[in-house]
Parts: C-alpha cells; sequence; structure tokens
C-alpha cells in the first residue's frame, strides 16, 4: 500500500508551484478535475499496460476488467494537465478518491516532457507491483476476454479500451497495441 498522501504529495511541490497531471488512461478524456492548462508529453521510464484487475469501475471481484497502470520500461505518450495551486489539495483529494480506492497505484511526482521541450514534474499513478490487484503476463487473447465480459460502475470494460484508442488517435497518437487489442475483442 502507498503510504503517500495528497498533502505529502503536495509537500514535495514549492509554495508557488502549480500542479501538474499525467494522465495517460480515462483521465486524458474524463480528467474529471479543473485544470489551466493542457499539453501533450512523454514520460520516459514507464509504459501505458492494461495490468491491473478493475474489481470495481470495469470489472466486479466476480468477473474482473481490465484497467491501465503505468507500468515499468519504455515511454508513455500522455496528456498533461495543469492545475493552479490553490486548485491543487482538493483536485488531488479527487483524484485519490477515484484513483487509489484500492491503493493499486504509487502516486509519484516524475519528469514528463512536454511538448516544446520543456520537462515538468507531474503527478502520475504508476501501478504497484506487489499489489494483488496487478496482473502480468497476460497474452492478447487473455486480455481481450476480460475486457469482452466485463462491466462495472463505470460502464463496459470495452468502452474504457476503446474510448481511449479513440482519445489519443484523436491527439494524433496511434498505439497499435492498442488498436490490435480492440480489434481482438471486436472479433471474440
Amino acid at each position: 500500500m502507498s503510504g503517500i498522501s495528497p498533502t505529502t504529495l503536495l509537500q514535495e511541490l514549492s509554495p508557488a508551484e502549480d500542479l501538474w497531471v499525467f494522465a495517460y488512461g480515462s483521465l486524458m478524456w474524463d480528467p474529471g478535475f479543473p485544470f489551466t492548462e493542457q499539453r501533450l508529453g512523454v514520460l520516459r521510464g514507464y509504459h501505458r499496460r492494461f495490468c491491473i484487475y478493475s474489481l470495481r469501475y470495469r470489472g466486479t471481484p466476480e468477473a474482473p476488467g481490465l484497467v491501465f497502470g503505468l507500468d515499468r520500461g519504455g515511454a508513455c505518450r500522455g496528456m498533461l494537465f495543469r492545475v493552479a495551486r490553490a486548485e491543487a489539495p482538493p483536485v488531488l483529494e479527487s483524484l485519490w478518491r477515484r484513483e487509489m480506492v484500492t491503493a493499486v497505484y504509487k502516486p509519484k511526482l516524475l519528469p514528463v516532457r512536454a511538448d516544446g521541450g520543456e520537462t515538468l514534474r507531474a503527478c502520475a499513478f504508476v501501478v504497484d507491483r506487489a499489489h494483488p490487484q496487478y496482473c502480468k503476463g497476460l497474452d492478447l487473447a487473455a486480455s481481450a476476454a476480460l475486457i469482452r465480459r466485463s462491466a462495472g460502475e463505470r460502464g463496459p470494460n470495452i468502452d474504457y479500451l476503446a474510448n481511449t484508442v479513440e482519445h489519443l488517435e484523436t491527439l494524433g497518437i496511434v498505439d497499435r497495441g492498442l488498436r490490435q487489442l480492440l480489434a481482438a475483442v471486436r472479433d471474440g
């Protein structure tokens, strides 16, 4: 379980520093918080992957779905959202309620290279590989089967995948692996 809290993360910022949030899944198309700016950026050392069993939002304990986590290795292109410093405490509290329900993530401030070359420290939700919801080594067919059959509080798992693929492509980010997974889910 991650020991970091919204308050602890906020203390890592200087008093005048705005908060940046790195989004790589549903936060890109449904951030659910006020922001003053958005930019594309690349986080190195982590990649977007369906590596978390979803027992609530996109699945149930009886029929788990899959959601994204930032897993070690590679790079991830996503969206950076700037949150005004005055709004940072309630935004972080909201993010904790949404993302940290089972503490499957380790929130971290990580360097993200924004389009245009500037490197910004952003809050990113990295998967906790020691957490029981972490799934490692699922192949395409197994992932597609889980996504095809599952739904949770936020709807069918396939919608989460399709919305992410669509949003990525709208931003000019083509993820061939996700396209292939979506085709496998639909063809099954």
